[in-house]
């Protein structure tokens, strides 16, 4: 049953569901964590990564994309386009199932909360700001600095041998913590296609109490920006190797 699909399904939804959950722990009206704020949701999200990724390597993927965004990028450095349709494919389903586990296990607590807009914020990401070209440029940079120093932390020049053996998802995971600490404050750092859209899609779909729109409007730009800075990282990566 081990396969590539499998452990980008897996990982995914677990990523998803543990991010999603941080977000709705700390958003949700009489959760225990409510309103403990943005470091608990970086620090959420970090640890959502490094469990996503171990799952997936579990389960048969041993890159443990969980991203769209690493996986384009990764097709760029190659040139091998054939997992691209596959590996989002898992990974979109993934996050999508992720996300309705997150609001069956926060379900007493969707009642308990009037605002909509907080509500959408659990499952997806927004703008601090409006502001559609600086908000593109937010998610390119925070995906760009994603695949950069990810495949820094794998690189030659870092380790002949690449980190110890368990090692590298720890560190991963640090990294998606600083880019929450330092980069995540404009557009809420989805620096992922399918953790926001899966869950967007989830959002629109699941019968949540007064949850409101799904802010379509919004939803291109934590897809393409992640899309065009990790394609241009991957780029870079093709013809100066790390």
């Amino acid at each position: 049953m081990h396969s590539p699909w499998l452990g980008e399904f897996l990982g995914t939804l677990v990523l998803v569901l543990l991010g999603n959950g941080v977000n709705a722990g700390v958003t949700l009206r009489k959760s225990y964590a409510a309103a403990a704020g943005w470091m608990a949701i970086a620090t959420g999200w970090a640890l959502a990564v490094l469990c996503g990724v171990l799952v997936a390597q579990a389960f048969g993927s041993p890159g443990a994309h969980l991203n769209p965004a690493i996986t384009l990028a990764a097709a760029v450095v190659s040139g091998d386009f054939s997992q691209v349709l596959t590996f989002c494919t898992a990974q979109m389903l993934g996050a999508a199932c992720g996300a309705s586990l997150m609001a069956l296990h926060y379900a007493p607590h969707w009642r308990e909360t009037p605002d909509a807009a907080a509500k959408l914020g659990v499952f997806c990401t927004g703008p601090a700001i409006a502001s559609p070209v600086a908000n593109l440029a937010s998610e390119a940079i925070g995906t760009a600095v994603l695949v950069l120093v990810a495949n820094a932390i794998f690189s030659h020049g870092v380790s002949m041998t690449g980190p110890a053996a368990g090692v590298g998802p720890w560190l991963v995971a640090s990294l998606v913590w600083g880019i929450g600490l330092s980069l995540g404050g404009t557009t809420g750092y989805a620096i992922n296609p399918a953790r926001d859209l899966g869950p967007r899609l989830a959002h629109a779909l699941l019968p949540i109490p007064g949850k409101g729109g799904s802010n379509w409007k919004y939803a291109p730009i934590p897809v393409i920006g992640p899309l065009i800075g990790a394609g241009l990282v991957g780029l870079l990566l093709r013809y100066v190797r790390v």
